[in-house]
């Protein structure tokens, strides 16, 4: 996992700096106590920044190519990132409930104790990503491309693993009562033995005790 490669000293910047851009573009500054919501640019390019106590609520920014970006204690719920490129990037203790990543790259990137249900990964592709004690109920993975990914005490309740395969998949440190998942595709995930007891039971099978 290669972490945001930021420098240590950042200028203060304005977000609404882009508006004034032909090709928008951010760079080597830090954003705090800010207000971003429902704005709406294409293909916004994103480099060496930090996001502190940001608001993206509803915005939606499609085919974004993000790089080396640190979102802490930021609400993203319901932002769009469908089709973009995101590569170094950590989400820290931000709520991004609803957020849509349909059709992204993403590599390299950590969901730290994040809000995340129901959030959208549809026909994306991760890899090396990691979701460290974050809640993604309901969220959709489905048809989705899984390369290391590890998924560490997350909730992943009523997660969609729709046409996803999850061999190499650790989900055992994971709570759920029910997941959306094909049994085939299920081959080479790792699970606990309480949950392996659970999906025993999908195969009509009864676990004595």
């Amino acid at each position: 996992m290669e972490e945001p490669k930021i420098p240590a000293r950042l200028e203060t910047a304005n977000f609404q700096d882009v508006y004034y851009d032909e090709d928008p573009f951010l760079s080597n500054c830090k954003i705090e106590n800010a207000r971003v919501d429902h704005e709406e640019i294409g293909q916004l390019v994103i480099s060496k920044v930090m996001f502190k106590n940001v608001s993206f609520v509803g915005a939606t920014f499609p085919r974004i190519d993000m790089t080396d970006v640190v979102f802490e204690n930021c609400d993203l719920s319901n932002a769009n990132f469908s089709e973009g490129i995101i590569h170094r990037v950590t989400f820290k203790e931000c709520k991004i409930l609803g957020v849509n990543f349909s059709g992204a790259n993403l590599g390299n990137v950590r969901f730290e104790e994040c809000l995340a249900n129901m959030s959208d990964f549809v026909e994306a592709r991760l890899k090396q990503v990691t979701f460290n004690q974050t809640h993604l109920q309901n969220a959709n993975y489905s048809d989705c491309e899984l390369l290391k990914v590890n998924f560490d005490r997350c909730d992943l309740n009523e997660i969609d693993f729709t046409q996803t395969n999850l061999k190499g998949i650790d989900i055992s440190t994971c709570r759920f009562t029910r997941i959306n998942v094909a049994l085939a595709n299920l081959t080479g995930c790792e699970v606990s033995p309480e949950q392996a007891i659970g999906f025993a039971s999908l195969l009509g099978l009864k676990v004595k005790e």
